[in-house]
C-alpha cells in the first residue's frame, strides 16, 4: 500500500457567528477511501492536488482529478472515494455562519455544478487552505486567525469566479428571496435587519440591491407591502384598525396610521369608510 498522511484539525467550540471554521486540514488517502453516503451540517471544500477519485451528490457522479475543486453543501446527501489505482491527495476546509451562504453564492460553485476545475490557480489554492489549517488552535485569538484566513482563502475563490454575468443573477436572487421572506413574515414584526439575515448579505448590501432592483429602499418595500395588505384587511374583514396594524406586523397603532396615511393619503378608518 502505497505511503499516506493525515493532517486534520477539528473544531471543538464554534466560537464565531459570521463564519467559523469546523474543520481543515491536508492528506494523502489509501487507495478506495470512502466517506458517505452521509450529509454534513456545514459546507466542505476539498481542492484536489494528486491523484484521481469520485464525488457522488443527489444522485450524479463526477469522476476527478488534480486540479478539481468540489463542495459539500450542509444538510445534502454526498459521498466520495478516492481511486483503486491512484487515490487522490487533497487539502479540505470545512465552515459555517451567517457569512456562509452569501459567500458562496459569489463563488462558482452551486448545487447543480458542485465541481470547479482550478489548475490554473491550484498551487495558490492549496497554500490558501493550508494557510486556514496551520493557523488552527482551541483560544478565541485562533478562531479569529483562522476565521481571517478562511475569509482570504474564500475572497481569493470568489476573485476566480465568473465574474459579473453570476453576479447579476445573484443579485436579482438576492432580492427574490428577502421579498419571498417578506410575503411569507411581513405579519410579524420583523426589521430590514432580519430580512438582511435571512438572505444571507448585509443589510448595507441589500439596501444597494433593493435601490439598483426594486428602485426603492428594503424599508420601504416592505412598509408598502403591509400597507397593501392592511387595505385588504380594512376592505374584506371588520376587524378594528388597530387588530389590522397588528395582523400586518406594525406594533404601534399610531405608527400604523401614520405610515398609512403617507402611502393612501387617508387614515385608515377614512379608506374603510370610502370603501363601503
Amino acid at each position: 500500500m502505497a505511503d499516506t498522511y493525515r493532517y486534520a484539525y477539528f473544531a471543538t467550540d464554534k466560537q464565531l457567528n459570521s463564519l467559523s471554521v469546523y474543520n481543515a486540514g491536508y492528506e494523502k488517502c489509501h487507495p478506495g477511501y470512502q466517506w458517505g453516503p452521509g450529509v454534513r451540517d456545514h459546507y466542505l471544500i476539498h481542492h484536489i492536488i494528486r491523484g484521481k477519485g469520485c464525488y457522488r451528490i443527489e444522485g450524479r457522479s463526477y469522476h476527478l482529478k488534480a486540479g478539481d475543486t468540489f463542495l459539500l453543501f450542509p444538510n445534502v446527501e454526498s459521498s466520495y472515494r478516492a481511486d483503486d489505482e491512484e487515490p487522490w491527495e487533497y487539502a479540505w476546509v470545512g465552515f459555517a455562519g451567517n457569512d456562509a451562504y452569501s459567500i458562496i453564492a459569489n463563488t462558482d460553485f452551486s448545487k447543480e455544478n458542485p465541481v470547479v476545475n482550478q489548475t490554473e490557480i491550484s498551487r495558490e489554492l492549496f497554500r490558501k487552505m493550508r494557510a486556514v489549517y496551520e493557523a488552527n488552535g482551541n483560544t478565541f485569538q485562533d478562531a479569529v486567525a483562522m476565521t481571517g484566513a478562511l475569509y482570504s482563502l474564500m475572497g481569493f475563490l470568489m476573485k476566480h469566479s465568473r465574474g459579473e454575468e453570476k453576479s447579476l443573477n445573484l443579485q436579482s436572487d438576492y432580492v427574490e428571496r428577502a421579498r419571498q421572506y417578506i410575503a411569507e413574515q411581513y405579519s410579524y414584526p420583523i426589521t430590514v435587519e432580519d430580512v438582511a439575515f435571512y438572505t444571507g448579505v448585509s443589510r448595507s448590501y441589500l439596501f444597494r440591491l433593493f435601490r439598483k432592483i426594486m428602485k426603492q429602499s428594503p424599508k420601504e418595500y416592505l412598509l408598502e407591502y403591509r400597507i397593501r395588505q392592511a387595505c385588504q384587511l380594512l376592505n374584506q374583514t371588520d376587524l378594528p384598525v388597530r387588530s389590522v396594524a397588528h395582523s400586518v406586523g406594525f406594533e404601534d397603532n399610531l405608527y400604523f396610521s401614520k405610515v398609512f396615511k403617507k402611502y393612501k393619503s387617508c387614515t385608515p378608518s377614512e379608506y374603510r369608510s370610502m370603501q363601503s
